[in-house]
């Protein structure tokens, strides 16, 4: 099924434990699910590698050690795919989406705001959710380097790390419709998501 015309598409982005998932759940929950839906770009890139490495897919969605144990193998395939094509999740990720309003949850790159602003330029708007690192902390968040995984010619070494990986730090600096606090301290989310919600409620019909 091709996926319909959407009206609005919000693109988030941040960092491991920022709380992403939270705030896209929370603003699922406030215009429902007829009229707007959740497309993540890590889902079809999890499946393609599932099922390229004989690997459990619905252990991979899960927040798990399992998830965990292939990330950064994961994440060196996915970039190599990317590298090969920069819309090739994104268009996965869209296929078959119906609702007005479309929240991609995890946008990581910056390949990965071209592609929707180039498919899309008058629909997307990009949220950026931040947290500090202590608050990421209290969340399980740990901070995990680059390992160098040495092969036979120097040119071949290759970087495994995470947080300091393109997937992390891909869209550090670029500029945001918007920016959510998910701290503690901070305003409430709804507060803080009004002009969001406004902008989607009068995109849902």
């Amino acid at each position: 099924m091709a996926p319909v015309e959407p009206k609005l598409i919000l693109l988030f982005s941040g960092k491991r434990k920022s709380g992403k998932d939270y705030v896209t759940d929370l603003i699922l929950k406030r215009l429902g699910s007829e009229n707007c839906c959740i497309l993540r770009l890590s889902g079809p890139l999890k499946q393609q590698y599932a099922q390229e490495h004989g690997l459990d897919y619905s252990e991979l969605l899960a927040a798990s050690g399992y998830k965990e144990t292939h990330r950064a193998a994961m994440i060196a395939w996915g970039e190599q795919r990317r590298r090969q094509d920069p819309g090739f999740f994104c268009r996965f990720a869209t296929r078959g989406a119906q609702q007005p309003v479309w929240i991609v949850s995890d946008a990581r790159r910056c390949s990965d705001l071209l592609w929707f602003q180039t498919e899309y330029p008058s629909q997307t708007r990009c949220v950026r959710v931040q947290a500090s690192e202590e608050t990421r902390g209290d969340r399980g968040w740990r901070f995990t380097a680059a390992l160098k995984t040495y092969a036979p010619s120097p040119k071949q070494h290759l970087s495994a790390g995470i947080d300091d990986a393109e997937s992390e730090c891909g869209l550090d600096g670029e500029e945001f419709d918007w920016i959510i606090t998910n701290e503690a301290d901070a305003p409430a989310l709804d507060k803080q998501l009004e002009n969001i919600l406004l902008l989607a409620s009068h995109h849902n019909s």
